[in-house]
């Protein structure tokens, strides 16, 4: 039924400012009827994390910003889904207009500043929707993970991470620590070794003791794909030695690739996602998988838009992947092409399963020409 929806209402929404037609699409999914999913193919099952993951193709952060459709999300086959950006006060983010696509290119550029409705209203949807305590690592009702931010006046950031740890411990299957969205001014600054580090302890501490009373929680790093290779050598050191349990690679590019067509929006100042991201994105995901040396899985974003993208990603290092702006001009049929193209390349592999293919083409990925 939505996906009838989906396909019916695509050039209509197109048609409309970018924003405008995400909160439509969010009204429509939480009208969605409350049907179950069709199980998935048994070689599509992941464990990562601790987590049993049905299918490894989640929503990334940026769709669902306050929490308010997960479920109808996980009703429609994702295999997981990530909330927020959420801060610890509401935040109104930058002024309208602040995304804007870039048609001829498949790709989209936003500087929305981690708008949202603060962590109280995502706390009450997310501890709704579940009243059942975690079971293996696992939140009753589907893998819901929340993107954390700080505020953009915040005093002390890292003590808005840690606070934001404490507050969603009891109701989330796992964190992701976001210190790469390039629309907060000076966020990116805890990127560097010995800020990284301090925060990391810090949450990893606040995950710790909220353990105890909440059960177990990954934490996750997302991280920008426009680090220098030496920067990435130090953020993946310090992942590594604060034992968070995997990385997130990688958000948006503030860069602007020469092929880009649409040259006069490209002047806009945010964030590209999308089809132009997917190069960069990919080259990074697969220098920090063999940076990584098994030490924790990856997860793949940027520029998915189809099954080979998605198996792209796998041989780059991905054990799990995360959309949003291919279904912006892919529609949801997008994500049935992505599982029936990785359940064809699971049979094809050893062992029936997805897993022989992480990673497989990184050596040769970072032996190429950077992508320009």
């Amino acid at each position: 039924m939505f996906g009838l929806f989906d396909r019916l209402s695509r050039p209509f929404l197109r048609a409309l400012d970018p924003e405008d037609a995400h909160g439509l699409a969010i009204r429509a999914l939480k009208l969605m009827p409350q049907s179950r999913p069709a199980a998935d193919a048994p070689e599509l099952a992941v464990r990562a994390f601790g987590l049993n993951f049905p299918n490894p193709v989640g929503v990334a952060a940026g769709f669902d910003k306050n929490a308010e459709v997960p479920d109808p999300l996980l009703r429609l086959g994702f295999g997981f889904v990530e909330v927020g950006t959420v801060t610890l006060r509401p935040q109104a983010g930058n002024p309208r207009p602040r995304v804007f696509r870039l048609a001829a290119d498949e790709g989209i550029i936003n500087r929305m500043g981690f708008n949202n409705q603060g962590a109280a209203a995502a706390l009450a949807r997310l501890a709704a929707r579940t009243r059942e305590p975690r079971h293996g690592g696992s939140i009753a009702g589907g893998i819901v993970g929340v993107n954390i931010g700080a505020n953009r006046d915040s005093a002390d950031r890292v003590e808005d991470y840690v606070r934001l740890i404490d507050t969603f411990a009891p109701v989330v299957s796992y964190f992701t620590v976001n210190v790469s969205s390039p629309n907060t001014p000076g966020l990116r600054d805890l990127q560097q070794e010995k800020a990284l580090d301090d925060l990391l302890a810090r949450v990893v501490a606040a995950r710790d003791a909220a353990q105890r009373r909440a059960g177990p929680a990954p934490i996750l790093l997302k991280i920008a794909p426009d680090l220098t290779l030496s920067e990435l050598d130090d953020v993946v050191g310090v992942a590594r030695r604060r034992g968070v349990d995997g990385m997130i690679v990688g958000n948006t590019t503030i860069g602007r690739p020469q092929s880009l067509r649409d040259r006069d929006t490209a002047k806009e100042a945010g964030g590209l996602s999308g089809r132009p991201l997917f190069k960069l994105a990919t080259r990074m995901l697969a220098e920090t998988f063999v940076r990584a040396e098994g030490a924790f899985p990856l997860m793949g974003a940027g520029g998915i838009d189809s099954g080979a993208t998605a198996i792209a990603k796998i041989k780059a290092g991905a054990t799990l992947l995360q959309l949003y702006s291919g279904l912006t001009y892919r529609g949801i049929g997008l994500l049935p092409e992505i599982k029936a193209a990785l359940v064809t390349a699971a049979k094809r592999g050893q062992r029936g399963s997805l897993a022989s293919m992480i990673g497989s083409d990184s050596a040769a990925i970072t032996a190429e020409s950077w992508p320009v």
